[in-house]
């Protein structure tokens, strides 16, 4: 799979992110503060989101202080559904009942160990076939339609 990964602060478990996506046989393109001086988190989201709902990229990682304003950013793109996840039960869940694209982390409060766990979590699940998901998911993408003209 084709990932960016982007933060606003150059940070370890950044990198240790970046080395276990690769070992997991991902294609990695990093951006914001791993490779720019000045990499605010709205301009580093949005870069992100922009690529990945052109479809220039699968999916996404990426990182800020809280994790919020990096997820917030991102969902501003249609066709992004960027989750704050904080544990591996949240990304597993994000991936299954949300088809999210873009995996959100904090740069703060998150270990290199729940980290791996995350992206165990998020790369081993895939879109619930579910009805009632799936319907969900229907309604989500008909209502950005609508909002996002």
């Amino acid at each position: 799979m084709k990932l960016a990964v982007g933060t606003d602060m150059k940070m370890h478990v950044v990198q240790v992110v970046v080395d276990e996506l690769k070992k997991m046989g991902h294609k990695v393109q990093t951006y914001g503060a791993l490779v720019a001086d000045v990499a605010p988190w709205p301009r580093v989201a949005l870069e992100v989101a922009e690529k990945v709902a052109s479809g220039e990229f699968d999916q996404a990682v990426l990182f800020c202080w809280t994790g919020t304003g990096i997820s917030i950013a991102a969902n501003k793109v249609k066709g992004i559904h960027a989750a704050l996840c904080h544990d591996a039960e949240t990304a597993a869940g994000a991936r299954k009942w949300n088809d999210a694209n873009i995996l959100c982390m904090s740069l703060r409060a998150t270990s290199e160990t729940v980290a791996k766990e995350i992206l165990q979590a998020w790369f081993s699940n895939n879109p619930s076939e579910d009805k009632e998901d799936l319907d969900c998911l229907v309604f989500l993408k008909e209502a950005e339609e609508r909002l996002f003209k």
